[in-house]
């Protein structure tokens, strides 16, 4: 197989170069998968610098999301839910490569009518903002969402999800492009985040200017979202895409009676196993209902693991949005 092998840290994407390497042999609770995309994620950033959480042993295969068919089923399963064939998408360690070996609890089906670019970048946005709005924040028809970040991938995902549960969406993003894009996923009005009165642009929008009922923060803007937020509102803590873990005045949380809500998706498989399976059955059911659909980013096309270095440039230099994805071909596969 092909894929982008690490020895040692690299500064950058431009180091990372494919090699051939031995096709997995997947162990007796693993398939194998043939990748025919994979999806970017700023973790896979860190990851090739040394500097992520979860740092495997060397040498490793960079990458996670990915999308694909499956070769071969666990040998040790009498039951496996996939067969040879299947398309599936999911997330292991390995995802720039042709192949992969992953288990069974780390897959999902490509939705029917989907892409393989677009069922690529689904497993780890997606279910993020489905567990933070539907599971945490306790999103109903009628509230007021602030989504920052619009534009990226779990962005549009909470854009596409709060206007499924019939929510009023106001999305916030840097460029006026970016704004465009949220607004063509759905979202009811755009705000400028670069702009210092941003807080009060959002308020001003709200019934009477009370302010929203829900914030979804996957970038480190909690602390002025607080200007907007209305009696009884709930903060999501999704991530510090901003660089800086803020620091918050709890005498605003008591004055503002507001819920600052943390969300760590990557453990409800340890913690809270049998929430999973509800957040898909849920992501699902609007994918069904056509009220969900992939977010690829497509001002311009990455085909080749050759291209995986692009694609990370453009995903780190903040020019894309939702999900860069590349086209994986496999042997004898043209790259059209």
């Amino acid at each position: 197989m092909k894929g982008i092998q690490i020895k040692e840290y690299v500064n950058g994407p431009d180091d990372l170069k494919v090699t051939s390497l031995p096709t997995p042999t997947p162990k007796p609770n693993e398939y194998l998968i043939a990748i025919h995309a994979s999806a970017t994620n700023f973790f896979d950033l860190l990851q090739i610098r040394g500097k992520y959480q979860h740092q495997p042993p060397f040498p490793w295969v960079a990458g996670s999301e990915f999308s694909g068919t499956v070769v071969s089923a666990p040998s040790a399963s009498s039951a496996p839910k996939y067969k040879p064939g299947d398309k599936v998408f999911g997330a292991t360690q390995g995802g720039y490569a042709t192949h992969v070996a992953c288990t069974e609890e780390r897959l999902r089906p490509v939705p029917r009518g989907w892409s393989f670019q677009d069922a690529a970048g689904v497993f780890v946005t997606a279910p993020t903002s489905y567990a933070g709005l539907v599971v945490r924040a306790g999103i109903k028809e009628g509230d007021w969402v602030l989504v920052h970040a619009a534009a990226g991938g779990v962005g549009l995902a909470a854009v596409q999800i709060a206007k499924a549960f019939g929510a009023k969406v106001i999305a916030t993003a840097g460029t006026q492009h970016k704004l465009d894009v949220a607004k063509s996923f759905g979202a009811d009005y755009a705000v400028d985040y670069k702009q210092k009165d941003w807080p009060d642009q959002v308020k001003k929008l709200t019934p009477k200017g009370r302010g929203v009922d829900i914030v979804y923060d996957p970038v480190g803007l909690i602390a002025q979202s607080m200007k907007c937020t209305a009696w009884n509102g709930r903060l999501l803590v999704v991530g510090f895409a901003a660089g800086d873990i803020e620091k918050l005045a709890t005498n605003r949380v008591l004055l503002k009676n507001v819920s600052v809500v943390g969300l760590h998706w990557g453990m409800y498989a340890v913690n809270e196993p049998e929430m999973v399976e509800k957040v898909w059955d849920g992501l699902f059911k609007l994918m069904d209902e056509g009220k969900y659909k992939g977010t690829v980013f497509s001002d311009q096309e990455y085909v080749g693991l050759e291209s995986v270095p692009a694609a990370l440039k453009a995903l780190g230099g903040r020019e894309s949005w939702g999900k860069v994805v590349v086209k994986v071909p496999q042997e004898g596969q043209s790259k059209i």
